[in-house]
């Protein structure tokens, strides 16, 4: 038998555990992956050295990246300092844009902070300024899952692209520089959708709870609240560039040597987890206790750790048993196979629900195909991490956690939820998959 139908049905088997079955995507993924290596013949040494492999070689690169996100978001979202950021950007957008200024704040709140965590903290106040400006909240609250949505598959630090990229051995700081540009202008269309499409669906806000109460918090300031999200990304950038050939800014400078430290994506995401730590008005060490926010911070980050590590055994699993000899050339050629990584993430993502699965499996499959499908260079690593999280933005619809996190704190019933939210998905998907393949045939 085909080892493309092994793998089809290693993927029967996994998302058929995880959708029917409710089995958590760890042990499915890790189960999954033996159960291919056995269907394929494959040495009971070889399925042993794979699983190792595959495990502490993911993790090995990109755990420690993931915990330190997830901390950052936790401190964030807990000071109250991605309120204090959402405020101020709705007052520097005005309350004359209210849409355009809900799916910018989701677009750089989802950033550092998880996607359902963001609306939850957002919805408030789009319920808000919808009522008192008289706007169509339906069409303002979908510009708000949109704008989060781009950045959660596109931009590191969200755990999905950090998966993918340390997966794939990409370089983060470029997948962030392409990934905040890519999800940025594929948001245009998105917002004319919601404006001039959904503007004409009623949706009531309904306050059910009491709103205000945050008022009563002491948030950090501006300043505070941006640095730890604002001074990582910029230093994994700057290294990026200085790592570039032509070495921008000097071969053996003290600030070169500098950047490239600094720069290092686990170096700088712990900066941003000890700029975090200053947040709080006033710092308790047992907040980095087992029981504080250190601890919640843990518990969050250790079933997206350990279901990259499991991706990393499949993708190893994979790579051992020869599939890279498999693949035609022929169908695989150009830059136009970005389109199979895409298809991948784009599947998953809408059969069993999760974008950090979608991108994390669909990253290991990828993994012994890239030389054959012409896709080694640096360029390519990155561009089909993004590929990949293009993908995974669609469809958010009913198997999603997000999608009901909108439709049940909004009172949206679920066929405008799909017209709207899970339509917008597509689009956003297909136009950042459209902008990257620009990209991939004008470099």
């Amino acid at each position: 038998m085909s080892l493309f139908l092994f793998v089809l049905l290693a993927l029967a088997l996994i998302l058929t555990a995880i959708i029917r079955f409710k089995i958590h995507p760890f042990l499915a993924l890790f189960i999954g992956a033996i159960i291919y290596g056995l269907m394929t013949g494959m040495s009971t040494d070889l399925i042993v050295k794979s699983i190792s492999d595959g495990f502490g070689g993911v993790l090995g690169r990109i755990g420690l990246l993931i915990l330190f996100g997830v901390i950052i978001g936790t401190f964030l979202e807990k000071t109250g300092g991605a309120f204090v950021i959402a405020q101020q950007v709705l007052n520097w957008i005005g309350k004359k844009f209210v849409m355009l200024g809900m799916m910018i704040t989701g677009y750089i709140l989802s950033i550092p902070v998880f996607g359902d965590s963001a609306f939850i903290m957002l919805n408030p106040i789009n319920k808000s300024l919808s009522f008192k400006g008289k706007l169509p909240f339906l069409a303002t609250t979908v510009a708000l899952t949109l704008g989060i949505t781009a950045t959660h598959s596109l931009v590191p630090p969200t755990p999905g692209p950090i998966a993918a990229a340390g997966i794939l051995g990409a370089d983060l700081g470029m997948i962030i520089f392409y990934g905040l540009i890519i999800s940025a202008i594929g948001l245009v269309p998105c917002y004319f959708y919601c404006k001039y499409f959904l503007s004409r669906y009623h949706l009531e806000p309904v306050f059910a709870q009491v709103e205000g109460a945050e008022s009563k918090k002491k948030f950090p300031s501006l300043g505070k609240s941006f640095m730890p999200v604002i001074i990582p990304l910029a230093l994994i950038v700057l290294a990026s560039i200085a790592a570039y050939p032509t070495r921008p800014f000097g071969e053996e400078n003290l600030f070169t040597q500098f950047i490239l430290f600094a720069g290092n994506p686990i170096i700088a995401l712990l900066i941003g987890v000890l700029l975090s730590f200053t947040l709080p008005a006033k710092f308790d060490v047992q907040l980095l206790s087992a029981s504080g926010w250190f601890g919640e911070a843990l518990l969050i980050a250790a079933p997206v750790i350990l279901i990259t590590g499991a991706g990393g055994v499949f993708g190893k699993m994979l790579e051992n048993s020869g599939i890279a000899d498999h693949v035609s050339a022929t169908l695989l050629s150009g830059n136009y196979s970005l389109l199979l990584p895409f298809l991948m993430g784009f599947s998953l993502k809408s059969a069993q629900g999760s974008s950090t699965v979608a991108l994390v499996t669909s990253a290991s499959i990828m993994v012994p195909l890239m030389a054959t499908m012409g896709l080694e260079s640096e360029q390519m690593k990155v561009l089909t991490v993004l590929s990949i999280g293009a993908g995974a933005i669609a469809v958010s619809h009913a198997n999603d956690s997000f999608f009901w996190a909108m439709t049940q704190l909004t009172g949206m019933d679920i066929k405008k939820g799909y017209i709207s939210h899970s339509v917008g998905t597509v689009i956003l998907s297909f136009t950042a998959m459209a902008l990257i393949l620009l990209i991939a045939n004008l470099t």
